[in-house]
């Protein structure tokens, strides 16, 4: 990918039909934090070759070994044989369903069902796919120890660094999450959408992507987070947590969805009871050099909860809490 992206900056097509319709996005911000031009025709390339489209393309794809500038003049050649793909493609944001993420979520699960015993209804904000809202199905497998079941659906091996949660009986009772653009995983083209954000040259999360895949059952309603969220902050039943969580999600809500969200929940947290706790959970990038931010907030009491850190796309974890 270091090679791809790096060759095309330097042979950067400023006259094709894809050229032209990157120099007219609206907007400033096209990079990483914004309309994310670079990953789309990432994304793009990669569904062609995951799709058969284009033999030409794949056969300079992983792999397969060539040169910079086989590997350049191929990808420039297939933006021009697919030119109406690209408008097409280009027009959908990057959408990723990073199962890794859950080896943190699992070590929060565990964590929280230590202090409150009870079965869990988890929201999962942002939820893509909803991959993630398998997370107990999954198992964390380090050098501290390992957590989930017997029989996984996927084992999940980040760097793991200081002490492992103690594992406890993790009950979840319903489970749903919600997203703007929401994906089938079981729909062919939905699918490929996932796929094509995970490169080529990784293919062991393509492994795990599809493991999760074939687990996953949960409902992920299309609508807006926050309207949604206040719907299911008043369906909460006694004897049940409520676990709101979301990956690398929040940073993307506008402001002013942001401070109605995080008003939403603190009203919401002083109701909350033993019987009925409820908890906020976030991996989310701060103001930090290196990875995410996984912190929490738990009823009663009103705790924050620094868990630790991790990698945004869930290669390493450092976890912090006693």
């Amino acid at each position: 990918m270091d090679r791809l992206l790096t060759g095309l900056a330097d042979n950067w097509p400023e006259e094709s039909a894809l050229g032209r319709l990157c120099a007219a996005w609206p907007g400033e911000n096209l990079g990483p934090t914004g309309a994310s031009l670079p990953l789309r025709i990432a994304g793009g390339l990669h569904a062609l070759v995951l799709s058969d489209r284009d033999a030409a393309l794949a056969a300079v794809y992983p792999p397969n070994e060539v040169s910079n500038v086989q590997l350049i003049e191929t990808v420039l050649a297939a933006f021009e044989r697919h030119r109406d793909f690209f408008r097409d493609w280009m027009q959908n944001a990057p959408q990723t369903n990073e199962v890794r993420r859950s080896a943190a979520l699992i070590a929060a699960a565990h964590w929280i069902t230590a202090r409150h015993p009870l079965p869990f209804m988890v929201s999962e904000l942002g939820a893509s796919a909803g991959l993630n809202l398998t997370f107990d199905r999954f198992a964390l497998e380090t050098g501290a120890g390992r957590l989930g079941p017997n029989t996984p659906a996927l084992t999940l091996t980040p760097d793991w660094t200081g002490p492992l949660p103690a594992a406890q009986p993790l009950r979840i009772t319903e489970r749903r999450g919600v997203d703007l653009n929401p994906l089938n995983p079981h729909n062919p083209q939905d699918a490929l959408r996932l796929s094509a954000y995970l490169w080529a040259d990784q293919p062991h999360r393509l492994e795990l992507t599809r493991a999760a895949i074939a687990v996953q059952e949960a409902e992920v309603d299309r609508a807006d987070a926050i309207d949604w969220l206040e719907t299911r902050l008043a369906t909460q039943p006694e004897g049940q947590l409520h676990l709101i969580y979301h990956t690398i999600a929040w940073q993307y809500f506008p402001p002013e969805a942001k401070a109605r969200g995080r008003a939403l929940i603190e009203a919401a947290g002083p109701q909350a009871t033993e019987a009925r706790p409820l908890a906020w959970l976030g991996l989310e990038a701060d103001d930090q050099p290196e990875g995410a931010a996984l912190t929490l907030r738990l009823w009663p009491g009103d705790l924050t909860i620094p868990l630790g850190r991790a990698d945004f796309h869930g290669r390493w974890v450092r976890w912090d809490a006693a």
